[in-house]
């Protein structure tokens, strides 16, 4: 029999914290449509992801995908860096 590999989901969003060691906090914004008055509102969520190497700054935007729980509250991985933030 064949077997199917799933792929991981990934989300995209914005690094809001790295002072902890081997972890970034990746706030991750989508748009919901009101249910009463059909108006789309963003909704936010801060997700801990493994970053192996410490190479995300605060702004930049990265892929996550998820994983395996890797601590209680750690159950994504970093994938990619897409963009740099700007160095003041």
């Amino acid at each position: 029999m064949s077997e199917v590999q799933k792929t991981a989901r990934t989300l995209v969003g914005q690094v809001v914290s790295n002072r902890m060691d081997k972890t970034i906090a990746v706030m991750v914004e989508r748009r919901v449509e009101h249910p009463l008055y059909r108006k789309y509102v963003r909704k936010s969520t801060r997700l801990l992801a493994h970053d192996e190497n410490n190479e995300c700054a605060e702004g930049d935007t990265v892929a996550i995908e998820e994983c395996r729980p890797l601590s209680k509250n750690k159950s994504w991985r970093l994938q990619r860096v897409l963009e740099r933030a700007t160095q003041i």
